[in-house]
């Protein structure tokens, strides 16, 4: 037996005491985001009536490569980190691999995903300025029950418009929500200016992370003492994940192990930035070399079928403009079961970084998804979300095309948290009722048709 531990954990003491920027050691960096009404680069006096001051400056400072944690921040961190590094020797032997398959879980903590890591810093943040409270926007659920728990802790108000197709599938996840005291509301609603005319413009509408975004900007800027907040994308939100990849790399560095391939689910980028910036940043200082791999779903497929421009954030076109790739902030995304994933767009980072060729991009189908997540169940023993299991559909294949070869390559890849709320989604697949929805062309084309036109 390897003498590499099926679990490796850090020490408390060895948990990081910074955040890693990766724009830091950018030579090229993400595009600045801009003002919708003048389309310029957007200022702090011009984001911080959206944003807690503090983040606003996080989200536009590309120069400072560490920040500090906050002790209160650190304290709160250490419920659930560092999370363990584990060794997947179960699978490894299912698929008769030689390669070495390690994953890094992110979801020993109630809200059973990696959002935990921002929504307290998030939090934190509102709570220093004295602010009332925050609004939010959800997919899946994991952001708005990671939120509704942090707001908790510092008594904070919590208001979460919920993708209406998540919000009618995942009844229990709204539920965790609530118990922590959050308002749950399912978008578009009719609560907002926004969310009336996206009802009226598409009837019957499952909703999409772009129509819930615009709701929570507006409410959160029409209430008095509130700010919104952001569960991906956004450059801060990034920042405060970059725990997972330095963790990662602590742990492998701990037992003289080199990765070389390095896999995340990606929906808006938050999970994959985290995982991925100490290594990027390694190979931008010409330190070392890594294969990256985003992993997105086949019917939202931003990096793989998108165009590389700027875009709204959101689908009420009321945020700032980012140049990333993008599917059209208009696209209203196929209701698949990974509610994480059904984002228009891709975060700045991840969209120049993919841009610049050190990450690559595969789009995978949710019956494929599911039929991993399954695999790895059985011999794992612990119940993946959808959204990570498109990390492991591919880490699986990675580890069957070693098998072919011969290769022991270091698989690494981020089990982002656990499916436990998605059991509606594992019926459907065990039923074989789910189906696999890859938008056309010419659906594509009528929404990136739409793109504005900045030059």
């Amino acid at each position: 037996m390897n003498e590499i531990p099926y679990k490796i954990y850090l020490e408390e003491n060895e948990m990081p005491t910074q955040w890693y920027n990766v724009r830091g050691d950018m030579k090229k960096k993400p595009a600045p985001i801009l003002n919708p009404e003048t389309l310029q680069p957007i200022t702090l006096e011009e984001l911080s009536p959206i944003f807690c001051e503090e983040l606003a400056k996080q989200e536009l400072d590309d120069t400072t490569t560490y920040f500090e944690i906050p002790e209160e921040i650190r304290n709160f961190y250490k419920m659930y980190r560092p999370s363990p590094l584990v060794r997947a020797y179960c699978l490894e032997k299912k698929l008769g691999t030689p390669a070495h398959i390690y994953y890094k879980f992110e979801g020993n903590n109630t809200s059973g995903s990696h959002k935990l890591n921002s929504a307290i810093a998030q939090a934190y943040y509102a709570k220093k300025q004295g602010l009332k409270g925050v609004t939010t926007e959800t997919g899946a659920g994991q952001w708005g029950t990671a939120l509704s728990m942090a707001c908790s802790y510092f008594d904070l108000d919590c208001q979460v418009y919920m993708v209406k197709v998540s919000y009618e599938q995942k009844p229990f996840r709204r539920e965790v929500m609530r118990t922590y005291g959050a308002t749950v509301t399912p978008s578009p609603s009719m609560n907002t200016e926004i969310g009336k005319k996206i009802n009226a413009e598409f009837p019957g509408t499952t909703g999409s992370l772009g129509c819930a975004i615009s709701e929570a900007v507006e409410a959160a800027t029409t209430q008095e003492g509130y700010r919104y907040v952001l569960g991906s994308v956004l450059s801060q939100v990034l920042l405060h994940q970059s725990v997972i990849g330095l963790e990662t790399k602590a742990a492998l560095d701990k037992y003289g192990i080199k990765a070389d391939m390095i896999i995340g689910c990606a929906g808006g980028g938050s999970n994959l930035g985290g995982l991925i910036s100490p290594f990027a940043g390694q190979m931008l200082r010409g330190e070392a070399d890594y294969e990256i791999i985003a992993v997105e779903p086949a019917s939202c497929p931003s990096l793989t079928r998108g165009k590389y421009a700027y875009d709204f954030c959101d689908t009420g076109k009321v945020c700032p403009l980012a140049k990333m790739y993008t599917l059209g902030s208009g696209f209203i995304p196929s209701a698949n079961h990974a509610g994480g994933l059904r984002y228009h767009g891709m975060s700045s980072v991840i969209s120049e970084l993919y841009d610049q060729g050190l990450i690559s991009a595969r789009s995978v189908e949710q019956t494929k998804v599911f039929e991993a997540a399954e695999i790895f169940a059985r011999v794992e023993g612990i119940l993946p979300a959808p959204e990570s299991s498109h990390a492991i559909r591919v880490a699986i294949d990675e580890a069957l095309k070693c098998k072919e070869t011969g290769e022991e390559k270091n698989i690494v890849f981020g089990l982002t948290g656990t499916g436990y709320f998605d059991m509606v989604a594992y019926e459907k697949f065990n039923n074989g009722e789910m189906s696999d929805y890859i938008p056309t062309d010419e659906e594509l084309k009528k929404s990136l048709d739409t793109l504005p036109k900045v030059d």
